[in-house]
């Protein structure tokens, strides 16, 4: 028994991590397509979404869980709302990765999870530990530091936390899991998405016609970019810890940042570097705090036992 849980405590690992690698690469997708406008884009990640997905839950015979939602009205416009949420987070993405602001984008996923904690003590009253206010305290700084010194808001940062954050606390009050969620999250989006590409193709501006073979090729690929990750992370998430989730999370924009940095060379000049430092300062203390508070429920658990023992 215990080799069969180690055996499935790797595999979530793997498929952890894989689904991370996909997300940290997702950046490059979206520079190959940049020259196409984000709107576009959007609609082509929405529909091809649709199809790889149905595709896949029909192939794993989970097609007819869609048919039990139709006596859920409460959960289909709760996924209408959390869709319209995840379609603004996508938008903005797209959109900054192509006016070459990768970087902020990786500031919003590193910020997240102290927004969700932000979220946690503001909507369901979940009581801040004092690691986790000195994390919190951290970034707000570091976002003030950047407003101030630097002269700008990191919208694009916080509007992809904060919708992302949005995003999570919706999803986690919707009873279904999270793939056939996207599927209907991306059905509700459908019809918008393909009346605008109807409406493109009227205009001669469609460049999934009008476009290269190499464009043609990404953009039908845009369904397995957004799904894929998310398919892998499920199947990690089922075996594996919050806590260990939430240490492997920062793979993901750690790559974004360092290929933005390195291989598309955008600015990080000192200011910009400092912030980054707090935050991940910030995440460092988040972390740590999250392992410790683990160890301690585990020990709290064995500990009753042990006493058991020793009184029999």
């Amino acid at each position: 028994m215990q080799n069969l849980r180690a055996s499935e405590h790797q595999k979530g690992i793997y498929y952890a991590v894989a689904a991370f690698l996909m997300w940290g690469l997702v950046p490059v997708y979206f520079k190959a397509v940049d020259d196409v406008p984000a709107f576009e884009v959007l609609a082509h990640r929405v529909v091809w979404s649709v199809v790889f997905l149905g595709l896949f839950l029909l192939l794993k015979g989970k097609l007819s869980e869609l048919t039990t939602l139709r006596n859920s009205p409460k959960i289909l416009l709760s996924l209408g709302l959390s869709a319209l949420v995840i379609s603004i987070n996508w938008l903005v993405f797209i959109w900054a990765v192509s006016e070459q602001r990768i970087v902020e984008t990786t500031l919003g996923y590193f910020i997240n999870p102290l927004i969700n904690i932000v979220f946690g003590f503001f909507i369901f009253s979940e009581r801040l530990r004092f690691l986790q206010l000195i994390a919190v305290a951290i970034a707000a700084v570091a976002v003030l530091y950047q407003i101030i010194l630097i002269g700008e808001l990191p919208w694009v940062a916080l509007t992809l936390a904060t919708s992302f954050s949005i995003y999570s606390v919706l999803r986690k009050k919707i009873p279904i899991d999270s793939i056939t969620g996207l599927l209907v999250e991306t059905l509700w989006l459908f019809p918008m998405a393909l009346v605008y590409m109807i409406w493109l193709s009227s205009q001669n501006n469609f460049v999934l016609l009008n476009g290269s073979t190499e464009v043609q090729v990404l953009l039908l690929a845009a369904g397995l970019v957004t799904s894929l990750p998310l398919i892998a992370f499920a199947a990690g998430a089922r075996r594996l810890s919050l806590t260990m989730v939430g240490l492997l999370q920062y793979i993901g924009p750690s790559i974004a940042f360092l290929i933005a940095v390195f291989y598309y060379n955008e600015p990080m000049d000192q200011d910009r570097l400092i912030t980054f430092v707090m935050i991940w300062i910030a995440l460092a203390i988040f972390s740590v705090e999250g392992v410790l508070v683990q160890q301690r429920k585990k020990q709290d658990l064995i500990t009753p036992k042990t006493e058991e023992s020793t009184q029999g």
